[in-house]
């Protein structure tokens, strides 16, 4: 198996590395959207993910990883035997990538065939829909995938269950994952159905800085040249994130923002003229990811002025008297809401 990168190591794109971190501490702000030049590190970080993240419990050889500790939102074999004590395991929290070329049966499962013909049984071989289940789904050049396979994962991500009626078979499964897209918008754009689906949005450009180039180029080069002893020097580094993060998880439920931050989110959106109340829930729950991850006990502004453009950035509508790109509209509203 590949080494990954690891997450500490990477220079620069603090919007991304930020990004990550929010959907980390709380992935119900929805996923991460990350579009930029190639070359600039987006899969990278994306597949780094996975050091951040604490084991899950889980049932023991439930296909799905449901929580031992619930008995609503689980599969039909975890809530048949919720009356009992499960048997509990833990796992590495899933980053599933989930390849342009993948067929449908590949991505939602299907009849099992090896089973079916070597015993005559009808059994469901689960997709990797099942396999992100209360984790992270990853889509490298997620502006050029196919539309079918756009209209399920919209589907599934606003249901949060997969269900899968075919071959005879009739299964329904839980597929809670948060959505994390790369791309470059060059190639195409997104489906707006599917755009607003991830809760943050980042755009990577190439470090221009001559010594960030080469402390970029330095680090890669020691990582390809002995990963081992290169993700060793950064495993500390490593652990310390991982403890923020899970100090900010325990610290989440006791944040929520007053009457005036709320007001504020409010009026923002309303600037921008974004769509539905996504964007103010999204912004809401992104506030306190932050605030939780920075060791605050209270959602101040700066929080929302840090974070607005990753809310707000891909939910803006085109303007044609308006040419300034999103981020300057972000921070142009910004400035007559929130002030300097």
């Amino acid at each position: 198996m590949a080494s990954t990168f690891p997450f500490s190591a990477i220079v620069g794109q603090e919007d991304m590395i930020l990004a990550i971190q929010i959907v980390a501490v709380d992935p119900s702000v929805g996923g991460v959207l990350v579009l930029g030049d190639r070359g600039t590190g987006k899969s990278t970080a994306v597949r780094g993910l996975a050091d951040l993240l604490p084991p899950l419990k889980v049932v023991a050889n439930c296909p799905y990883g449901c929580e031992p500790a619930k008995t609503a939102g689980v599969c039909d074999q975890c809530s048949a035997a919720s009356q009992g004590k499960p048997k509990v395991e833990t796992r590495p929290v899933p980053v599933v990538d989930l390849p342009l070329g993948a067929s449908e049966d590949r991505v939602v499962g299907a009849l099992d065939l090896e089973k079916a013909l070597s015993q005559g049984v009808k059994s469901f071989a689960p997709g990797l829909l099942a396999q992100a289940n209360r984790g992270f789904l990853y889509i490298d050049e997620v502006n050029l995938l196919e539309d079918h396979l756009v209209d399920l994962l919209i589907d599934v991500a606003a249901s949060g269950e997969n269900l899968v009626e075919r071959e005879g078979l009739s299964v329904r499964h839980p597929a809670r994952f948060v959505l994390v897209g790369s791309g470059n918008p060059e190639e195409g754009e997104l489906r707006p159905q599917l755009l607003d689906r991830f809760g943050l949005s980042v755009e990577v450009k190439t470090p221009q800085a001559l010594d960030l180039r080469v402390e970029v180029v330095r680090r890669r080069d020691a990582f390809e040249r002995d990963p081992q002893a290169f993700r060793q020097k950064w495993e500390a580094a490593n652990e310390a994130q991982r403890k923020k993060i899970v100090a900010a998880r325990k610290r989440l439920p006791n944040l929520d923002l007053d009457d005036e931050m709320l007001h504020l989110c409010a009026a923002l959106c309303q600037r921008l003229g974004t769509d539905g109340l996504r964007a103010e829930l999204t912004l809401m729950r992104s506030l306190r990811a932050l605030a939780a991850l920075n060791g605050k006990h209270k959602v101040t502004r700066l929080d929302l002025q840090r974070v607005a453009p990753l809310v707000l950035r891909h939910r803006l509508r085109r303007n044609p008297l308006d040419d300034t790109g999103s981020d300057a509209r972000v921070q142009r509203a910004l400035q007559e809401v929130v002030g300097s």
